[in-house]
């Protein structure tokens, strides 16, 4: 196990700037971020560079390129410096009418599409000085949840992908086929041996990284024919134009995208547990009352939906 770090020993201005030098990979740029100069700035990174016992960047030409340590620390140096944005943020109380914080949350374009304009209506009228800020996440993010919670507000999700951290459920929804309107290989409904032989597009399709469906079709043993896979939800219906093939979509998501994308919208022969989306969140943002505000701006947003 990796032992833990003697805080009191560290200078964590270095934190600021190891996440400027990270994101710009030049000396001068990242001082004129942070207000350093460049002297100062080629300084931090010498100490950085003790600390690590690894050089971080790298010149190539005239340019810098991360080490594979300072690749890796992209990720944690962002979300640590937006953590302690956070702590010394921190206010007894919080008035959503006249406070100007920036929540950030990692979503899926899912969830977005199905929150995002309700969010956005709610905000506006009930914190008209608050930033919500709205990132996508992935297989990366989820696969190292006690980093990524530690750095962002939220983290939506079904059940299914994180466990042992405080959550809300906010909505259910159910699982639906879509295929190309001029899809003649299919009639008026879909039967499982045209779901194990024809051609599928799905998601995130790796053994760390599966829609909850997929996962539960995994666990029955269905085998399906998957030849094209994508990192987000919302093109998919888009690409089954012109083709044979089938997907396994969100219901809310099928029947907002449908009209647009010219996809029928199938019941599916094999029946697929609905997902739970939810909120999860860390204990330390737990007792936070803006936080607690954020969390009743998510689960109001959710209660209008039909």
């Amino acid at each position: 196990m990796q032992g833990r770090v003697n805080l009191s020993g560290l200078d964590l201005n270095l934190l600021v700037a190891l996440n400027a030098l990270i994101e710009e990979q030049n000396v001068t740029r990242a001082g004129e971020r942070v207000g350093l100069t460049q002297p100062a700035m080629s300084a931090a990174l010498a100490r950085l560079r003790r600390h690590f016992g690894d050089e971080l960047m790298v010149r190539h030409g005239n340019r810098y390129e991360l080490t594979p340590l300072g690749a890796a620390l992209r990720h944690r140096a962002e979300l640590a410096v937006a953590a302690v944005e956070r702590v010394f943020g921190a206010q007894p109380d919080f008035d959503p009418l006249t406070a100007e914080r920036e929540f950030t949350v990692l979503l899926s374009d899912y969830a977005l599409m199905v929150l995002g304009p309700i969010l956005a209506n709610l905000l506006e009228t009930r914190a008209p000085r608050v930033r919500l800020r709205l990132e996508p996440h992935g297989p990366t993010a989820i696969d190292d949840a006690e980093t990524t919670l530690r750095g962002v507000d939220l983290l939506l999700l079904p059940h299914g992908f994180v466990s042992g951290y405080p959550s809300q459920d906010l909505y259910r929804d159910g699982w639906v086929c879509v295929v190309a309107a001029d899809n003649d290989a299919i009639g008026e409904a879909l039967t499982a041996e045209q779901l194990r032989t024809l051609p599928w597009i799905t998601q995130y399709h790796r053994p760390t990284a599966a829609t909850t469906a997929d996962r539960q079709l995994a666990l029955l043993g269905f085998e399906h024919r998957v030849d094209l896979v994508i990192e987000s939800f919302l093109p998919l219906p888009f690409l089954l134009a012109g083709t044979r093939r089938i997907a396994l979509i969100q219901r809310r998501l099928a029947e907002r995208l449908a009209p647009a994308a010219g996809v029928r919208v199938l019941p599916c022969p094999i029946e697929v547990t609905d997902l739970v989306e939810a909120a999860w969140w860390h204990p330390l943002h737990a007792t936070d009352p803006a936080h607690q505000w954020l969390r009743s701006l998510f689960a109001d947003a959710a209660a209008t939906l039909k």
